[in-house]
């Protein structure tokens, strides 16, 4: 009875472990995938976690900026946002992933509510998603 009852314990133990994790992709069309998907299901409830938060807006459509430096300016201002911390730990953790690590600064000069932020920022990853799809049928 004491092992299976230990056993029981190590698996549940390992599933809440699991589950407490963000979703980990490799490809990095998976992530931008996934970072899309994510803004949508945030779009869709009744409203968006932290929405009225003010973050430093990242011009997308700069194009002397690289998509790296995009991503990486994106994850900055996302890891702002201190109150729902939870809500945008997946997404930092995959814009970190795709932008390579490096360093970016961002000027808080202008600002935007993370209501308007979101969309800016899945328009621009399913764009990276579509050229990334485009170039792999090439």
């Amino acid at each position: 009875m004491l092992p299976s009852l230990k056993a029981a314990f190590a698996l549940l133990s390992l599933l809440e472990l699991i589950s407490s994790r963000p979703l980990t992709t490799t490809s990095p069309k998976r992530k931008l995938s996934e970072i899309t998907h994510r803004i949508q299901q945030l779009n869709s409830g009744v409203q968006v976690p932290c929405n009225d938060t003010r973050v430093a807006q990242v011009a997308f459509t700069d194009r002397k900026l690289s998509e790296q430096e995009l991503l990486c300016q994106a994850a900055t201002a996302l890891t702002k946002v201190t109150r729902c911390k939870k809500d945008y730990e997946p997404f930092i953790v995959n814009l970190q992933s795709l932008h390579g690590k490096m360093n970016c600064s961002l000027s808080n000069e202008n600002e935007i509510y993370l209501r308007n932020f979101l969309p800016e920022l899945g328009n621009f990853t399913q764009g990276m998603y579509r050229r990334l799809a485009t170039s792999a049928a090439q």
